[in-house]
């Protein structure tokens, strides 16, 4: 498929689909006419890079660790150093954090909702006696 094809089934930009090109997290074949030609595949892997990046990885960790994301999910790396475990380690845990704070937003959210939904379906002789606890 073409850069454009692409673009369209991943909403993300054609700079961007360039950009991640340059930083080596994906690979386009050449046609005749220079046109960039992408496999199938690459659809599941720049949504893989798009929630990486969501996430706050910086592409230099994407890049080492989207082999790992390939189907079977086998895990190697020979040269994984201490400093990268590491690394992997600390992101890890900055998503876990943004993870419990979304959630506890996302849970607000909803209470705001349910509370303010609650009050719209009262009558407002409803709420006053509610409001007074009687």
């Amino acid at each position: 498929m073409r850069i454009g094809e692409l673009s369209e089934r991943t909403g993300t930009p054609r700079r961007l689909l360039r950009y991640y090109e340059e930083q080596g997290l994906i690979a386009a074949d050449r046609s005749p006419n220079g046109y960039r030609e992408y496999d199938e595949r690459f659809v599941d892997r720049v949504m893989q890079i798009r929630g990486l990046l969501d996430a706050g990885l910086p592409t230099r960790i994407i890049k080492q660790i989207l082999p790992c994301l390939d189907k079977p999910r086998i895990i190697h790396f020979s040269d994984a150093t201490p400093e990268m475990l590491a690394t992997l380690e600390h992101e890890r845990d900055q998503m876990t954090e943004r993870i419990e704070c979304l959630t506890r937003n996302r849970d607000a959210v909803a209470d705001y909702l349910d509370a303010v939904r609650g009050k719209a379906h009262r009558s407002p002789g409803q709420a006053d006696h509610q409001a007074a606890g009687t």
